[in-house]
């Protein structure tokens, strides 16, 4: 049955509240580790036949698929709703995670350890925590009967970490049948609440739902000049030639654009707490650093990013070589491409070309209609003191496939978190953990969006 309201209490945890932990406890066990190569990623075929079993121990027909090279495994089951005839919603969850340095660690980052209130891996929140949660109440809801109010597709995903070439995009562009009938999907990275003080000295938790992604382009730009001897004069050289321009890229400040989501959001938080985000002062930045750990994913949302993260030349101390490399990290606010790629040009100059590794467009959704409204409907049944807001991401996410199907995608895998835990540092981080109060108040919030989407 659906979540009642905080402080009303329940008769008994359900089937799902009852296992949710254990499940990502035993999700994040598996070493999904996804490197971006192709010969070192590891673990997503075990995982995903492992969520396979699961879902068939209760009565699921699963479909297993390796998407564009072996071990890349997804799996996907459908729930028949009442009316079919409606479209389907998918709940999505990628099984791969970064990879984690154990000595960096208070616990193994692949033990599942489960230890002062809290589920201790790397995936805990990035983003077994959703899996969990989704795989939970698949269970139960195939185990007790339960009819939801339209088809339900539950899919777990290879690859997301590095773009999904080999997860997502690759399912969209192959295996589009496997979408067939969905209209609307929810994923990360969202639902998770954000305690802010009230203009009455009260607080209050807003609960973000993603409705817009920055795009994402991974960036090689090259120079080439001519090779020689380092000890001789040498005006054009292809590392300096890289250097000036890498630094010039990198120390660039573009323009602040706010898109309508983040208006939106800043708008929503200046109501609750009375704080005024002026867009066009030069301060915006020390305002929002008001709104704590969060401030980093909002300000990267206000104006388009290059952050080099890659160099690479030469092979000899004595020589000079004669090209140079580097790799640039760019993330591109809704309708700015094109401009992005003009400012680009002009700050590497005539003698550097740039070459796109990875490409994948921006997306951004209204904050409206009945998927939302079912969102909102399921927080406060829960929650009475939450307000759902909307918000952009400033990574991405495997919505960037979907939305190629036309699918209209939310990131909503709800938790209610503690005011004083820095989120937002938990994401690829070190010691990454999620308490476990908050995967049994997720997991009664999606089983509400869920009956009633």
């Amino acid at each position: 049955m659906p979540g009642t309201a905080e402080g009303q209490g329940r008769p008994e945890r359900s089937r799902a509240e009852a296992e949710v932990v254990d499940l990502v406890s035993r999700l994040i066990r598996f070493d999904t580790s996804n490197t971006g190569e192709l010969e070192t990623t590891k673990g997503e075929e075990d995982c995903a036949k492992w969520v396979a079993e699961q879902l068939e121990e209760v009565g699921y027909e699963t479909t297993y698929v390796e998407s564009g090279a072996p071990g890349r495994g997804n799996v996907f089951a459908r729930l028949p709703g009442a009316d079919s005839g409606r479209g389907a919603l998918l709940i999505h969850g990628h099984l791969d995670v970064v990879p984690a340095e154990p000595a960096d660690w208070s616990v193994h980052p692949f033990s599942g350890a489960v230890e002062d209130g809290y589920v201790w891996g790397r995936g805990a929140i990035d983003m077994k925590d959703m899996v969990g949660m989704t795989l939970a109440l698949a269970r139960q809801f195939r185990a007790e009967g339960t009819v939801p109010p339209r088809d339900l597709v539950f899919a777990f995903l290879a690859d997301e970490e590095n773009g999904g070439k080999y997860g997502s995009h690759w399912l969209v562009d192959n295996r589009p049948e496997l979408f067939d009938g969905i209209t609307e999907a929810v994923g990360e990275v969202g639902g998770f609440s954000l305690t802010v003080p009230t203009r009455d000295g009260e607080e209050r938790r807003l609960y973000l739902v993603e409705t817009a992604e920055k795009g994402l382009a991974w960036m090689r730009l090259t120079a080439k000049a001519r090779a020689g001897h380092g000890s001789f004069l040498h005006e054009d050289n292809a590392v300096t030639i890289l250097a000036q321009a890498v630094a010039r890229l990198g120390t660039h400040t573009f323009p602040l654009v706010l898109a309508d989501s983040v208006a939106e959001f800043l708008a929503a938080v200046s109501t609750e707490t009375g704080i005024e985000f002026d867009p066009h002062s030069p301060g915006i930045d020390g305002t929002l650093a008001k709104l704590g750990t969060i401030s980093k994913i909002i300000g990267a949302t206000l104006r388009d990013t290059a952050n080099p993260t890659m160099l690479r030349a030469g092979y000899k101390a004595n020589v000079i070589p004669q090209t140079a490399e580097a790799v640039v990290d760019c993330r591109v606010l809704p309708g700015r491409q094109a401009e992005f790629e003009r400012e680009v040009d002009e700050l590497i100059g005539p003698d550097v070309t740039r070459e796109w590794v990875t490409k994948l467009d921006s997306y951004e959704t209204t904050f409206d209609g009945h998927l939302v409204d079912a969102m909102n409907a399921a927080i406060l049944a829960n929650d009475p003191n939450g307000r759902t807001v909307p918000y952009m991401l400033s990574g991405g996410t495997d919505a960037k496939a979907f939305a190629r199907l036309g699918i209209r995608c939310f990131g909503f895998a709800p938790l209610q978190l503690p005011p004083d835990l820095d989120f937002s540092a938990l994401f690829h981080g070190v010691d990454e953990r999620v308490p476990m109060d908050a995967l049994e108040f997720g997991t009664r919030v999606l089983e509400h969006l869920l009956l009633h989407s």
